[in-house]
């Protein structure tokens, strides 16, 4: 029997009603999961912190600055900046071998915080949300960190990990928003998309209604 709550596939032909300001195939992902057809455009800017500067600040600062440098454009834009912070201190994406496993043995039988900013521009007005989510990590061995550079995920990772790869297996809890530790807060994104009118939830294959007429 088909289960009422599975998610409803969705056209992947339907007409972009947004522009993501990000590369980050994560990002596409969450997005099409809750139904936003879109198209990416690249937002080249630096992304370095400022001396002084908050991290919640800064990932607001830098989610604006990359949908700004997109903007104008003829659909609403969506920009997005995480962040890693041990102790105070962002963690960045690793440069190379060294910096990643630096970064996992600080983050070893830690709780970490993860920032993800979110900004909406459109024609009317620009709009920011801020989700924060708190991250625990088990014991990891030298070993086995070594074998988790070696497959390539934490290259292109702030924190040297992504949660929904290989690193699922390092987490023993998290407290928050597990889709804002990927990247792309889904509450606080659908606040934005639904306060400037962007319909979600585009094109389902088949109402909910069918749906449950058929499993009755």
């Amino acid at each position: 029997m088909r289960d009422s709550n599975a998610s409803v596939p969705l056209k992947d032909s339907s007409a972009p009603v947004l522009v993501l300001a990000s590369a980050s195939p994560r990002r596409r992902e969450l997005l099409w999961q809750i139904g936003v057809p879109h198209r990416v455009a690249i937002a080249d800017i630096d992304e370095r912190a400022r001396s002084g500067e908050p991290v919640g600040e800064c990932v607001q600062r830098l989610a604006l600055a990359k949908a700004m440098k997109v903007w104008p454009a003829e659909l609403p834009v969506l920009g997005a900046d995480t962040a890693v912070v041990l102790d105070g201190t962002m963690l960045g994406k690793p440069r190379d071998r060294q910096s990643a496993l630096a970064m996992l043995a600080r983050l070893s039988g830690r709780t970490h915080r993860v920032l993800t900013a979110v900004a909406l521009v459109t024609g009317k007005d620009r709009q920011l949300r801020l989700s924060e989510s708190e991250v625990q990590f088990r014991e990891l061995s030298p070993e086995e960190c070594e074998r988790y550079w070696q497959s390539g995920e934490p290259l292109d990772k702030a924190g040297a990990y992504a949660i929904q790869g290989l690193a699922a297996t390092f987490i023993s809890r998290v407290q928050g928003s597990y889709s804002g530790v990927m990247g792309l807060p889904l509450f606080e994104t659908a606040e934005l998309l639904d306060s400037a009118g962007v319909a979600r939830w585009q094109n389902a294959v088949q109402p909910v209604g069918e749906a449950a007429r058929r499993q009755g």
